[in-house]
C-alpha cells in the first residue's frame, strides 16, 4: 500500500532502517519508496556516520536511490526565523532546525522518532 505524497525522513529513520527496526520498515513500505525524501542535511549526516569507506558506498548509493531536498534562501528564511524564535526556549539544533524548514518548505510532512524535537514548531506536520 502506497501514500500519493511525500514524507521527509528525519536522520534517525534511515538509520533505523539500517538497524533493521519492522515498525520503520513497515511504515516505510507503507509511505512507499518513491514517496521517501530526505533533506541534504540527512544525506550528509549519514555519510558523517559511515564508518568505512564499503558503508559509504552503500550510503550513497541509499541517498541517491531517494528524493533528496536540497537547500535553497527560502529553507533558509525559514530555519532563521526558527531559530531565533525556538533556539533559547526549546534548544533547537542546527540540523533539525534545517530539516524542519525543509519540510515546512515543501508543505510535506516530517518521519521521526524523536517527534518531542519536532513538535513545538508551527506549521510543521509530523508523520
Amino acid at each position: 500500500m502506497e501514500q500519493n505524497s511525500i514524507v521527509l525522513c528525519d536522520t534517525n529513520i534511515i538509520i533505523e532502517l539500517y538497524k533493521n527496526n519492522k515498525s520503520v520498515i513497515s511504515e516505510l513500505k507503507k509511505i512507499g519508496r518513491n514517496n521517501i525524501a530526505i533533506s541534504v542535511i540527512t544525506a550528509g549526516e549519514l555519510i558523517y556516520g559511515a564508518i568505512n569507506k564499503q558503508e559509504l558506498i552503500l550510503i550513497q548509493r541509499d541517498i541517491e536511490s531517494l528524493i533528496r531536498f536540497d537547500i535553497n534562501k527560502s529553507i533558509c528564511d525559514i530555519y532563521y526565523k526558527m531559530m531565533l524564535k525556538y533556539s533559547l526556549s526549546h534548544n533547537l539544533s542546527v540540523p533539525d532546525g534545517l530539516i524542519a524548514a525543509t519540510a515546512i518548505y515543501n508543505n510535506i510532512e516530517i518521519f521521526t522518532l524523536n517527534k518531542k524535537d519536532f513538535r513545538y514548531i508551527n506549521d510543521l506536520h509530523l508523520y
